[in-house]
């Protein structure tokens, strides 16, 4: 059919790091890859040009987000493509290893690839015999590969043996063979150096480390030693990924909801969730309400800090978007939206209801408070705040700080969040740090430490 990169359309997810994408097969219909199930962006590119999803793919269960294939399926006609070991309970062309699906002039050919979960197939697009790219989902991506802990520890190193295996296969391609991954810069399923989120087999068997290791168990301890932590609702979406998540029949939202419903919700264990942004926070806020600042990244910390079995009731500020904030917990499953605050904390306050606060600091106002840095450990390790106490936030349940303590991160957004949840357990007189450990550097004249 002529295909060049322009028949290639990366939809990319920067909140959760991850890439789907559309090819136009060239008569009006297209191949979707990994689509979440916030097909907004998808959907447009699709409009865009004129294109009907005819076909969708996943690479592997995903963990991260809820898969958009069934949603493709009920509302397009498209045909699911996935892996038969996966063991979907909804309509599906089950494929194994070699097996192929003819697109209308491209090919589409399964190519077994564990590693990232026991079930994940790469696709290779083919024109005729020419391979033109092949999409690795969890297996080889930008720089590293995806992680392999995500059925459990006591896996790890298998999956990661397999996901040697699985690379070195996929580095028999020609070196032009394009080579995109769902999984990128900014995903907790990965942890690739760059921001690069496509690549060709060539340029990765000269600048990938993990392919460079000398032999199998080099591979396996630099993939396992370069493992954070990642988010607690991974748990839980692979198996409605199987199962399939529930097709919707409208566009998520947030019903308004008044002073008085919102205490008597409160009051029957709905959670309180604050999007605003930071300073408005501080400035006054309801008490036991959790700080998640609407931006890219707030469905991985919905995910990972508020349980999705409960209602939950947000506070929005004049101009946040409510569709935005229901499609990002939507992707990740979070369908109980009680709904939202009407006239957001304003209405609150017209109520009669008390609102708390939190202070701002400056890097020069810290002095000699104790410092708590929520950031991530491979973030901590690259340079902190001396004598700083480190716990990283999706780890915070439970943990204590000492009242007065100043509250950081790396620009002030987790460290909000984190401080909200300390409130909750009791801790007084805390601040948050409007900044970073730079920023501490450079009002200090100090050097950051680096290390544990």
């Amino acid at each position: 059919m002529g295909f060049t990169i322009e028949h290639l359309i990366p939809v990319v997810d920067d909140g959760l790091g991850n890439s789907a994408y559309l090819v136009d097969l060239g008569d009006g219909r297209a191949l979707a890859v990994d689509a979440s199930r916030d097909l907004r962006a998808l959907r447009e590119a699709a409009d865009g040009r004129g294109l009907t999803v005819a076909f969708a793919a996943d690479t592997h269960l995903h963990a991260d987000f809820l898969t958009g294939a069934l949603q493709l399926a009920t509302d397009d006609g498209a045909t699911v493509l996935a892996s038969a070991a996966g063991q979907r309970t909804f309509p599906h062309t089950p494929l194994g290893d070699g097996d192929a699906v003819d697109l209308g002039g491209l090919t589409l050919r399964a190519l077994a690839t564990p590693g990232h979960t026991d079930e994940h197939l790469s696709f290779l697009l083919l024109d005729g015999t020419r391979e033109l790219g092949v999409f690795t989902g969890g297996s080889l991506i930008v720089g590293s590969a995806a992680r392999t802990d995500l059925l459990g520890a006591d896996r790890a190193e298998e999956l990661a043996r397999a996901q040697y295996r699985s690379l070195r296969r996929l580095t028999e391609l020609p070196d032009a063979t394009a080579v995109w991954p769902t999984h990128g810069a900014g995903s907790f399923c990965s942890a690739p150096p760059g921001s690069e989120r496509t690549t060709t087999i060539g340029a990765q068997k000269a600048a990938n480390d993990l392919l460079a290791a000398p032999d199998e168990d080099t591979f396996v301890h630099l993939l396992l030693g370069s493992l954070g932590s990642y988010p607690a609702y991974f748990d839980r979406l692979a198996d409605i990924n199987r199962r399939g998540p529930v097709a919707l029949t409208t566009a998520p939202g947030l019903e308004p909801l008044s002073a008085a419903t919102v205490r008597t919700l409160l009051g029957s264990g709905a959670h309180l969730v604050d999007v605003r942004p930071v300073a408005e926070f501080a400035a006054g806020h309801i008490s036991r309400a959790v700080s998640n600042p609407l931006r890219p990244t707030f469905a991985t910390w919905l995910g990972w800090l508020l349980p999705d079995d409960a209602p939950l009731v947000f506070v929005l500020g004049p101009g946040q978007d409510p569709a935005e904030l229901a499609w990002q917990a939507a992707k990740i499953g979070y369908d109980r939206l009680a709904g939202q605050l009407a006239g957001g904390i304003d209405a609150w306050r017209a109520d009669g209801g008390a609102l708390e606060t939190i202070s701002l600091v400056t890097a020069a106002q810290i002095g000699d408070r104790p410092v708590l840095d929520v950031r991530q450990d491979a973030e901590h390790r690259t340079g902190h705040i001396p004598g700083a106490t480190h716990a990283e936030l999706g780890a915070l349940a439970g943990h204590t700080a000492a009242d007065g303590t100043v509250v950081m991160c790396g620009h002030g957004e987790r460290a909000m969040t984190a401080a909200s949840l300390l409130v909750r357990s009791g801790t007084r007189g805390l601040a948050v740090l409007t900044g970073g450990a730079d920023d501490w550097a450079k009002a200090a004249g100090r050097n950051l430490e680096d290390g544990a």
